[in-house]
Parts: structure tokens; sequence; C-alpha cells
């Protein structure tokens, strides 16, 4: 007999069926999706364990990653998996959660269940995560149910005075019952739709470093001032400035505004706007990089505004997220408005998606695309909760749209969204004249938040910082509790936005 412990994939999804129908009989159309499965595999494929005898699946553990202070201890299983989207997953995450494990009948006097629980517990280790945590079920439960309270239950299986096959074996494998969750998963009438929270603690986790160990998070938004440099080793210097600022000020993003490197066009002045541009594109991946050094040497995460880069004969208007721990990541403007297409004959990006960071999920747009309320709404189903839009307007119209509709995307998607632009005029660069610019950070509209739905703002059209702490716990309690909740009761069963 040859038994394996190793990743499951994709392929496997027609054997996986068949031993979950097996192990769980009573629910047996509750099987996993292939299109579940699927994401699992893209977004945590080490979470994804099962256990092969002679090359056939017996056994199956399936986990994602939670900043487990954004659920605390009362959830369901619908909350902790993002209503079975997985958006909750994410990898600067501190807590393994277990959300699947079964093994088939035909093979459980092999110990397979406690061979997955080790290599849970080995990956937990491995990634230096605080603890493993599980809504465990009580499938006996409903055999006593009628003389038993779910807690008497969970204390004689504890004390051994009976017998449950599900938690019985999760307390020989260290795991300590927290507490009872109501309604965990409404499908298990076996359970009485109870489930009991479990936790065991990983003895070697060290704190990590900028990790949301807390739901505050520190913004620091720039309001940059348009002026001509003698080098790029000058506009180095006055970048360098803002971001050592908001370093000292233990800030955990620096935003800059969209395109705020376009003084350095002015050796460029005697091309066309869009030469000009291109011309400009070819340091992107300089400035990037020395801003990405800053990211690292100031223990702060930055979002670089925007910067044009040429690809293809293309030109696109791209923004940076360069994570304090060294990541990039980039987003590519999506909506170009006419002025950038008149002019540079821009192209717009094709993905949308949120970015994992230390402070949790965040979303990126540029300027022109927080008027869609499309796209932020994607990112909202995806988990965001601070969204950041660098932004370039010329006069106060211009800035108005982009302000009300973001003080719309913050109501309306339940997050935060701060925005940032330049100020001042900047003459010798060709259709860079004049700007219009007051940094912002809004907030949903309830209680909790400011009575103007404002946090914080800067004065307009003077170049200075912005600083402000908002508070992810209160989106979740505003989810759950708010005057509205708006993602909640939308109407899904009439319209949805979705991704193509």
């Amino acid at each position: 007999m040859q038994i394996e412990t190793r990743t499951l994939k994709v392929d496997d999804y027609d054997e996986l069926v068949e031993t979950m129908r097996r192990a769980y009989p009573q629910m047996s159309e509750y099987v996993w999706s292939k299109k579940s499965i699927a994401k699992l595999n893209k977004i945590f494929e080490a979470g994804q364990i099962c256990i092969t005898v002679d090359g056939v699946i017996a056994a199956v553990a399936l986990s994602i990653i939670v900043n487990y202070e954004e659920f605390g201890d009362d959830h369901t299983y619908s909350d902790i998996t993002g209503n079975y989207t997985f958006n909750t997953h994410i990898s600067t995450g501190n807590v393994l959660y277990g959300i699947e494990i079964f093994v088939d009948p035909e093979y459980r006097e092999l110990r397979l269940g406690r061979r997955l629980y080790d290599a849970r517990k080995e990956l937990c280790e491995l990634l230096n995560l605080k603890s493993i945590i599980l809504g465990g079920r009580i499938p006996h439960y409903h055999k006593y149910s009628h003389e038993l309270s779910a807690r008497d239950y969970i204390r004689k299986v504890r004390d051994k005075e009976m017998y449950d096959p599900v938690l019985s074996f999760q307390l020989s494998n260290n795991f300590l019952p927290i507490k009872i969750l109501k309604k965990y998963l409404p499908e298990d009438e076996a359970s009485r739709e109870n489930a009991v929270l479990l936790q065991w603690n990983n003895i070697y986790y060290s704190k990590k470093p900028n990790t949301m160990q807390d739901s505050v998070v520190r913004l620091g938004l720039v309001q940059w001032q348009m002026r001509h440099f003698k080098d790029i080793h000058a506009f180095y210097e006055q970048v360098e400035f803002f971001v050592n600022v908001m370093g000292d000020y233990k800030s955990d993003f620096v935003l800059f505004p969209e395109l705020f490197n376009t003084p350095l066009l002015a050796p460029f002045n005697n091309l066309s706007e869009r030469d000009s541009m291109i011309e400009l594109a070819k340091i992107t991946e300089e400035i990037k990089t020395k801003i990405s050094e800053l990211a690292i040497s100031y223990n702060v995460n930055i979002i670089s505004g925007s910067m044009p880069i040429f690809e293809n004969n293309d030109l696109y208007n791209v923004s940076y997220l360069l994570h304090r721990d060294g990541r990039i990541d980039e987003y590519r403007k999506i909506h170009i408005t006419p002025n950038e297409r008149k002019y540079y004959g821009m192209k717009g990006g094709n993905e949308i998606k949120v970015f994992d960071t230390d402070c949790g999920k965040i979303g990126l747009v540029i300027c022109y695309d927080v008027e869609f309320p499309e796209l932020p709404r994607i990112l909202a189903d995806q988990g965001m909760k601070i969204l950041f839009v660098p932004y370039l307007t010329d006069t106060q119209n211009a800035y108005m749209r982009v302000r009300h509709c973001a003080a719309a995307r913050a109501i309306e998607n339940e997050c935060y969204v701060a925005i940032a632009g330049c100020v001042g005029n900047l003459p010798g660069v060709n259709n860079m004249d004049i700007q219009f610019g007051q940094a912002a950070v809004f907030t949903p509209s309830d209680f909790a938040f400011p009575s103007n739905a404002v946090k914080g703002e800067a004065t307009p059209n003077t170049e200075m910082t912005l600083i402000v702490d908002v508070d992810l716990n209160l989106l979740k309690d505003l989810h759950y509790n708010g005057s509205v909740q708006i993602l909640k009761d939308r109407r899904t069963d009439l319209y949805e936005t979705y991704l193509k």
C-alpha cells in the first residue's frame, strides 16, 4: 500500500467529488464545484491538500488564509469564505482557516485525518501563521438535541462522556473549543446548524512586522506641487522628502497623484505631446525601481501615483503599488479620457483585481476610472476595504467630478476612498498648464463615521500632506449592523455586476 500526501490539483476534481459523496452521504448534494476548487488552487495552492492511497484520493483538506481580526469570533461559514467566493483569502493574513476536511470511510482506519491535520500544522508553522481556526461540525448532536443544549453536548464530548466523530477527533488533535457558532452552516441539519469554533496555536509563531494586528490603518496622501526640476535627482529628492515624512509618522501607505512625474516632460517640449510622453516612459522603470527602494528603506507601502509606459507601440497610464517588503504590483488605467486619447493616443488596460497588502485588501483605480461605479463595485465584491484614487485634474469642474464620484463609491461599497492629486501650474510643458486639487479621505455615511462622510481633507491648491487613520472594524460593523446595509441588500435576483 502506497500513501502519499500532496497538493490537490484541479485534475483531481472527479475523484474528489466521489470521495466527498462517500464521506458525507447525508449531504451528497452539497459537493464542491469545479470552479471553486480551481479558484482555491489558484489563490492558495499550498493550502489545498489531499492524501492518496495507491494513487486514489482518500482524504482532502481545504484551507484559506485570513486576517482574522476582520471577522472575529462571531461569523458564519458564508462570512469567512466571502459567500463562497474565497475573496476573503489574503496571503498576508495571520490565520490558516480550515474550510473543509473529509476522509473516505473505506480508509478511515488508516488515520488519514490525523495526517491531514499534521500537514496543516506544518503549513501553519512554515508560513509563520498565528493559528489554525475552523468551525467544526457536531454531526451526532441531532441524536441528543431534544435533551441537551449544544453547550452541554460539547461539554460531554470534551469530557469524554459522549463521542462525536468530528469533535472528538479535533479535540484529540489539540484543537481547543472557543465558542459555539450559531447558524454557521444552515444546510448542516445533523449539527442543527451549530458548529464549534476551534483553534490550534502555533507555538513557533513570531509576530510579523507590519501585519495588521489591529484594525487601524494610517494613510498618507501627498498633494503634489507641479514644479520644474533641474534633473531627475531633484525629482527623487522631492519624492523622498514626502516618503521620509510619512515614514516618520508611521504611515502604512503613501499615495502620490496621477502623472506626478510629468514636470520631467520639460526637456521634450519640442516634440508632439505623444512623442514627449513616449520619451518620459523611457525612465518609468528607473523611477519605479527607485521608489520601490524608498518603500523598503522607509518601511511604507507606496502607491506611485501613475506614470506612462510604452509597450508594443502603445502608451498606458500605469500606477505601481510598491510594497514595503519589496513586492511590486501594477494597475493600468482602464478608462481613458478624451484628452488622453486626443493628445497621447493612450490605451486602456484590461485587468481588474484587488491587491493583498500587509494591511488588508485594497483597490486601485486612476482618476477617470472612479467615475464608473461598476469598477469599484467589482473590487468591493473581491474584498476591497480601501480604494486609492490618484488623479490629475486641470479645472475645479473636473476635480468635483472625481471628488463626488469617489465619495459615492465609499458609501455604496462600504469602504474608505483616498484621493490625491497635483496642484499649481506648470508652464513650459505642453498640455500640463494648470492643475486643481484637494486630497481627501471619504468614508461611508453612518453613525460610526464623520457626519459629512469626510475623514480628512487638505487645503485646496496648496502643496501639503494629509495623514488620516481609518478603522477597518468600523466597516465590518457597518456591513452587519449599519442603518443601511447596501452590499447585503442588493437585489441580485434582479441584477448583478460581474467581471467578464
